[in-house]
């Protein structure tokens, strides 16, 4: 799948939330998420534009993959492919003892949002601060995907300079 996203940092979501709600937009989650990223031992992801994480949410372990950056759309857009597996620790430990090293832990709360073909994150990222993510997930790239995020941040207000960076990316700058 293909991920297309829009993230900007923000001052404070309670105008971003009171928006999404006037619009008719629908919070389906509100959760922590313990991020883990990891990198091979075969090639350095920070080199190759991709990440390997481990995410622990409302109970579930996710394993993501996400591909490159694609740069010939106008917003961040990646391929993502994720499993959600049983045990999370388990798996860890098959990532070190096959040479896999933690790269960086990211811990946020997000609230998740839906309307229509897009999903909307409002992030409190440990460490960084508030941010908005608009997203759509296709199989293929559509120029519509564009309007249809563009068209949902001026509903919400939400403006500023277009974050191309990771949330691990933005950690390890820190760091």
């Amino acid at each position: 799948m293909l991920e297309i996203e829009l993230k900007v940092h923000v001052a404070d979501l309670a105008p971003v939330r009171e928006r999404l709600l006037a619009i008719g937009a629908h919070m389906t989650e509100k959760t922590g998420e313990h991020d883990i990223y990891y990198n091979a031992p075969h090639r350095d992801f920070a080199i190759t534009d991709e990440a390997l994480r481990v995410r622990y949410s409302s109970g579930r372990t996710t394993i993501t993959y996400k591909g490159a950056r694609r740069r010939d759309l106008a917003f961040k857009a990646r391929e993502e492919l994720n499993v959600t597996v049983d045990g999370g620790p388990e798996f860890e430990q098959m990532l070190e003892r096959i040479g896999f090293r933690k790269t960086a832990i990211v811990d946020k709360v997000r609230e998740y949002y839906s309307f229509g073909h897009a999903s909307i994150a409002l992030d409190e990222v440990r460490g960084l601060g508030s941010f908005v993510e608009i997203e759509v997930i296709r199989s293929e790239s559509d120029v519509s995907d564009t309007s249809i995020i563009e068209n949902i941040a001026e509903k919400i207000g939400v403006r500023g300079e277009q974050i191309l960076a990771s949330y691990l990316e933005l950690i390890l700058a820190k760091q």
